[in-house]
C-alpha cells in the first residue's frame, strides 16, 4: 500500500478482484521467464570472461579457424528465445480472453470522464430519474460487476486502480470501457496513469467498495438534492456562491447552479478529499483551496476567489453543509 491523502490500497501485487488477479498472474509468469533469461545471459557472460585469455596484450580472434563456435548452439539459443517470446505472447492473449469473460449480469454502469485534473462521474440507471452525478470519488458495490464507460474531456488520460483492474486509456473523441469487480470491501486508490499535464501526479481517484446495502444507501443520498442552508451564515454563503463566479462552473442540484465546467458540488462535504485526492476535506483545507487553488495545484483552471475573510467563512460554512 502506498501512502497518499486518500489512503487505501494502491498495490498491483494485492489483487482484490478477478481482473487484477489475471493481470497479476501474467506479471508473475513474465517476471519468472525474464529472471531465468537474465540469469542465463549473466552466466554466459561470466563464463566468457573466465575463459578469456590472460597475461597477454594480444587480441584473441573471436572465432579461431580450428575452434569455431558451433552454429547449433547459436541456433538453439535463437530457437529458445523465440519459444519464450511466443509463450509470453500466448500468455498475454490468454489473459486478454480471461479479462473479457467477466460475467456482466446485473452490472453497474458508470461513466467516468477524465479532465485536467479531476474526474467527472455519472452513475447510470435504467430509470433515468435515478441517475446522478458526482466527482473525484468512485463508490462501488462489493461483488457486483461494474462497467466503466471511459471518456476524456480534454487530453489523453488513463485510469488505473491497481488492486481491481489494469490500465485503460481515455482518449478524446473516443469511448472505451473497462470492466471490473471488487471482491473485498475497503478503500482503494486509483490514479491517472498517463501524463496529462503539470498536475498529472495529483489526479487521484479514491475508490470506496462497500457492502451492497451500504452502497445503495450512499447512492440514494447522492440522488437527493442539496439540503437548504441550516443557518444565516450558510445562507449568506449560498447567496455568494450562486450570485458569483462559482455558479458559472459548478452544479449544485436543488439550486440554480447547473454548470458543468467544474466538479458537481451537490454533496461535496460527504467526500473524503478535495481536488481529486490532493487535500483532506476539512474546513481549513477547503478555505485554503477556495481562496487560492493554484497554491495547491498550480495550473488548475479554477481561479482564485476574491472573497473577504467574512465572506470566505460563509462560503465554507455553506459548502460544509452539502452532505
Amino acid at each position: 500500500m502506498i501512502g497518499n491523502t486518500s489512503g487505501g490500497w494502491q498495490d498491483a501485487l494485492l489483487a482484490h478482484g478477478p481482473q487484477a488477479a489475471q493481470v497479476l498472474d501474467l506479471w508473475r509468469v513474465t517476471l519468472a521467464v525474464c529472471s531465468v533469461v537474465f540469469a542465463l545471459v549473466l552466466l554466459a557472460l561470466l563464463l566468457a570472461l573466465w575463459r578469456a585469455p590472460r597475461g597477454t596484450h594480444e587480441t584473441a580472434p573471436l572465432i579461431a579457424p580450428d575452434d569455431r563456435i558451433p552454429l547449433r548452439r547459436v541456433g538453439g539459443a535463437i530457437a529458445a528465445s523465440a519459444l519464450l517470446l511466443l509463450g509470453l505472447l500466448g500468455g498475454s492473449v490468454a489473459t486478454d480472453r480471461a479479462l473479457a469473460q467477466l460475467v456482466l449480469r446485473d452490472a453497474l454502469h458508470v461513466e467516468l470522464t477524465g479532465r485536467q485534473w479531476w474526474w467527472s462521474i455519472h452513475y447510470d440507471d435504467p430509470d433515468p430519474s435515478r441517475g446522478f452525478d458526482t466527482a473525484n470519488e468512485l463508490h462501488l458495490p462489493l461483488g457486483r460487476p461494474v462497467i466503466l464507460t471511459l471518456r476524456s474531456g480534454d487530453v489523453i488520460h488513463s485510469v488505473w486502480i491497481p488492486s481491481l483492474a489494469g490500465k485503460k486509456d481515455l482518449i478524446p473523441g473516443r469511448t472505451t470501457t473497462l470492466t471490473l469487480r471488487a471482491d473485498r470491501a475497503g478503500l482503494y486508490r486509483g490514479q491517472c496513469a498517463e501524463f496529462c499535464g503539470a498536475q498529472h501526479a495529483w489526479m487521484g481517484l479514491p475508490v470506496s467498495v462497500d457492502e451492497p446495502a451500504r452502497f445503495e444507501a450512499w447512492a440514494d443520498a447522492q440522488r437527493a438534492a442539496a439540503k437548504p442552508p441550516a443557518d444565516e451564515l450558510a445562507r449568506r454563503g449560498q447567496r455568494l456562491m450562486l450570485n458569483g463566479a462559482c455558479a458559472m462552473c459548478h452544479a449544485i442540484r436543488g439550486t440554480d447552479a447547473n454548470a458543468r465546467q467544474g466538479p458537481d458540488l451537490t454533496h461535496l462535504a460527504a467526500r473524503g478529499t478535495l481536488a481529486a485526492g490532493t487535500l483532506p476535506n476539512d474546513a481549513a483545507h477547503l478555505a485554503a483551496w477556495v481562496s487560492n487553488p493554484a497554491a495547491h495545484k498550480p495550473g488548475v483552471n479554477m481561479p482564485s476567489a476574491t472573497f473577504s475573510p467574512d465572506e470566505l467563512q460563509a462560503v465554507v460554512a455553506y459548502l460544509r453543509g452539502l452532505q
